[in-house]
């Protein structure tokens, strides 16, 4: 069974531990059985594994979420990333074809598309896979997996079933409605719309090339731009009729916002952060190197990253996004393939970044027109190359690139370097890379 895993959003929600490059989805936030801090694209994997050790999983993705995917996944799982964001409909036609064209996959195995952040446990990874098992037998088109409903919600579509049968035919779709028609949908016996599916390769092959003119999956990805940008929703799935629905009651929660993230942290806190006797249903995440002290504070989400800090109360803070849209900031923290950079300090003329290299890893052998570099290693080992000439580096070493020069560092063991950028042009475009 193939599964593909969505994964976009901006992360907007989510500020300050969110932003452009970092979306909730690469946040670690959620402990793991072990009490290890993990992701949600991290928890998913794992239990995909668990559950469906012998599925084969494809992230679909654009290319600002690529490092982070490989930053917590590594090489374990392919990425078909998308040369623009264009929505769910031609992100999935993309996948479909990776699959067929590049991984070499037959048009008859059964293919599954989900969300890559959905918190859920252990037994909706077997109705998951129960769901593919229905596709690979194929008295439908399409199988969805419906959500039962634990109250009446504005923020997703709904599923009208035709009967109360654990697989039933779909009688109808409706859009996110109004509260008091939720509440009418859900007398009718409705289900969310998760956005899981599954169905043949063959069929999403086929709805691809009805609506999108392209012969492979190179042609695709080469005319990517003029894909329509439209839902899978909206091209297919409600336009099917022999489409079939499979309940699922367990837990299942979208944690878009901080007031749904919260419920998920197995804890009122992270990093360092001191609450007083008369705080009360208040979580607190710091990713900075200095204390928080919360006194009386109730009700609240208090979240501080580099890029800011966040004081709201709980169901304010689902109305984060239009505030966020208004700021123009650079990306102050960021995971990469090879590791981590956050952004210390910045000023007119310089900029000093943390840079942490992973073991094995190394950074483009590249040069700045317009820069000066200075590195300090703060702990670690590992290699440097500078104009050709290679040395050895650790704690304390200082290593200093003028504008012009090659350079590059290798990691034998984890590397943690200040990086103090120094010019008056200091931006990302100003980098060249080399082959060594």
């Amino acid at each position: 069974m193939q599964i593909i895993l969505l994964s976009g959003g901006s992360g907007k929600r989510l500020w300050p531990l969110s932003n452009d490059v970092r979306s909730k989805q690469f946040i670690k936030m959620l402990k793991d059985d072990r009490g290890e801090l993990e992701s949600m694209v991290m928890r998913v994997y794992r239990q995909i594994v668990e559950a469906v050790p012998y599925a084969q999983v494809t992230i679909a993705t654009g290319k600002k979420q690529v490092s982070s995917i490989k930053n917590q996944l590594g090489d374990r799982v392919r990425i078909c990333v998308e040369p623009e964001r264009r929505d769910t409909f031609p992100a999935i036609s993309l996948a479909a074809a990776y699959l067929k064209d590049v991984e070499g996959v037959g048009e008859q195995e059964p293919v599954l598309v989900c969300p890559v952040d959905p918190y859920v446990e252990a037994e909706y990874f077997q109705v998951m896979k129960r769901l593919g098992e229905l596709a690979a037998e194929g008295e439908a088109d399409l199988f969805l997996m419906g959500m039962e409903p634990t109250y009446p919600s504005e923020k997703y579509g709904y599923i009208i079933p035709g009967s109360n049968d654990p697989v039933s035919f779909v009688r109808a779709f409706r859009e996110k409605p109004d509260l008091e028609t939720a509440k009418h949908y859900l007398d009718q016996g409705a289900l969310w719309n998760g956005g899981v599916f599954a169905c043949k390769l063959e069929y999403l092959l086929e709805k691809a090339h009805q609506q999108m003119d392209f012969a492979t999956y190179k042609d695709l990805y080469n005319n990517y731009s003029k894909a329509p940008k439209i839902s899978f929703d909206y091209a297919v799935v409600e336009k099917e009729a022999n489409v079939r629905v499979l309940r699922y009651a367990g837990e299942w929660k979208d944690l878009g916002t901080w007031n749904t993230f919260t419920e998920a942290m197995g804890g009122n806190t992270l990093g360092k952060v001191v609450m007083d006797e008369t705080c009360y249903n208040t979580n607190v995440i710091n990713e900075l190197n200095i204390p928080i002290l919360c006194m009386g504070c109730k009700d609240m989400v208090i979240a501080a990253s580099g890029d800011g800090v966040l004081i709201s109360d709980k169901g304010q803070s689902s109305y984060i996004k239009p505030f966020v849209d208004k700021m123009e900031q650079q990306v102050m923290y960021a995971e990469k393939s090879w590791g981590s950079f956050t952004v210390l300090d910045v000023q007119e003329e310089s900029l000093v970044i943390r840079i942490v290299l992973l073991p094995g890893h190394s950074l483009y052998y590249h040069s700045h027109e317009h820069r000066d570099e200075v590195w300090t290693v703060m702990s670690g080992k590992g290699r440097v190359i500078l104009d050709g000439e290679e040395r050895s580096v650790g704690p304390g070493d200082v290593i200093t690139m003028p504008a012009g020069c090659k350079h590059t560092v290798f990691a034998e063991t984890e590397l943690k370097i200040n990086e103090v950028q120094l010019g008056r042009d200091i931006t990302v475009e100003d980098k060249v890379k080399y082959e060594l």
